[in-house]
């Protein structure tokens, strides 16, 4: 769900070219991911199901870091899934939707009079992010609450604060506003908490033992906390799970989210009619889904960032394939893993990545270090070093290492951001989804 550590929003998308599945060559998905571990490119879990049936599986890293407990992870160790969580939401709206106790055109004015355009907005509108209502972990304020326990009241006294993005339908833009009120939809109707209608609903209907509503990490429920890499990983900070809610809350397992979306197009959860519902994209957004295409295979799924933890889950209809990356600590990004995933699964050319960096000391970084600003975003950006490995700070944003891949060149690889010098004119240039932004030290 939520991507604190990331400034920018990046779509997952795999370009288009023709392919056929191939046995599964599980020495190389094995040394892939041996080779992501050896170089601290990501510490997390994968599995892979065909036709109903796990056919790969593994973990690397650690679920816990410290001086104290180097705790390995495992095929079981359950990670916050940020966003996926918001799949689990719209299954249990469309699930009351076919009970009768609420409609898609049933406006948010009915539990929260108060939020802005609330009379103008319906539920349909928030399911496929075209409400307006301002994201609130944009916001610069978010960071000095997220770790602190928060209301209902709390949170809706929040957004009835923030103006409007823009008016309702008036275009699509990602806010997880919409599903954190989604969640509270889903008490309100139900007179229950989010926790149990979740288990009710979904997990105990289909049998998942390893996905629940979270809490403050613990280890010892072999629960794994997130990192970052800077030279050594570094644990980061937790939202309290009282804020993301129906956007972001649930942990779980590769293994329960496999199972979680084969049930979903099984037609287990919610009627054929309202998963088209669910698939069909307006301006790139479904209901709580995006298209995640693989060459010419279309899948369909949902992305997830939380403090230092990525997740992608993806479903690829026309081969029965499910597969889904949890990560508690990313250089390499999760786009990128289900990459190399797929194209072994597929039989797709596919070298294991080498991972080669260029080595600088403290001091080659200072020529960079300042504030930089530009013309083309309101975002500024503040460069500094932790040792010898450089941040990066945007405005609002926790800080995020860049590493070093060619002179005065830098890679943000789990947001797919590019960051390349200009010393001599105190300036970089960021590309991030192939656009190019400029940016210029003001001091």
């Amino acid at each position: 769900m939520i991507k604190k550590i990331v400034p920018f929003l990046a779509i997952f998308i795999i370009f288009s070219c023709a392919a056929e599945a191939q046995s599964l060559n599980k020495a190389k998905l094995d040394s892939f991911f041996v080779a992501l571990n050896t170089h601290n490119r990501s510490m997390g879990s994968v599995a892979i199901s065909a036709n109903g049936t796990l056919v790969y599986q593994n973990a690397i890293g650690y679920a816990e870091y410290n001086d104290q407990a180097k705790i390995p992870a495992t095929i079981n160790t359950r990670y916050r899934i940020g966003s996926i969580s918001k799949m689990f939401t719209a299954v249990m709206i469309f699930q009351l939707i076919e009970e009768g106790k609420l409609t898609l055109d049933a406006h948010l004015a009915t539990w929260f009079p108060q939020l802005p355009n609330a009379d103008k907005i319906t539920i349909s509108e928030m399911l496929d992010h075209r409400s307006g209502l301002h994201n609130f972990t944009n916001d610069s304020l978010y960071a000095a609450y997220m770790g602190k326990p928060t209301t209902e009241a709390q949170m809706t006294a929040i957004f009835a604060k923030q103006k409007p993005d823009f008016e309702p339908d008036a275009k699509a833009e990602y806010s997880n506003t919409n599903f954190v009120l989604l969640g509270y939809i889903i008490e309100s109707i139900t007179g229950k908490p989010y926790p149990e209608e979740l288990k009710q609903r979904i997990t105990s209907k289909i049998g998942l033992a390893n996905t629940y509503y979270g809490a403050k990490a613990n280890p010892a429920n072999n629960e794994a906390y997130s990192y970052t890499y800077t030279g050594q990983w570094t644990q980061q900070p937790e939202t309290d799970m009282s804020i993301p809610g129906g956007a972001g809350a649930i942990v779980s397992t590769p293994a329960d989210l496999v199972k979680f979306i084969e049930a979903l197009f099984a037609g287990k959860l919610v009627s054929p009619a309202n998963l088209e519902l669910m698939k069909t994209m307006k301006d790139h957004f479904g209901m709580a889904m995006f298209v995640i295409p693989f060459y010419d295979k279309q899948g369909y799924g949902h992305n997830g960032g939380i403090d230092g933890f990525t997740s992608m889950l993806v479903y690829f209809p026309g081969d029965k394939l499910a597969v889904a990356y949890t990560s508690n600590g990313a250089v390499t990004s999760t786009n990128d893993v289900m990459t190399g995933a797929l194209s072994i699964y597929f039989d797709r050319p596919f070298a294991i990545p080498e991972f080669k960096t260029l080595a600088l000391t403290s001091a080659d970084l200072d020529k960079y270090l300042g504030n930089y600003a530009s013309t083309q975003m309101p975002l500024k950006v503040t460069i500094t070093k932790n040792n010898a490995t450089l941040m990066a700070q945007a405005t609002g944003q926790g800080a995020f290492p860049l590493e070093a891949v060619a002179t005065d060149k830098f890679v943000f690889s789990a947001a797919g951001v590019t960051i390349l010098f200009n010393p001599a004119q105190n300036s970089f240039t960021l590309t991030q989804g192939g656009n190019n932004y400029l940016f210029t030290k003001t001091k």
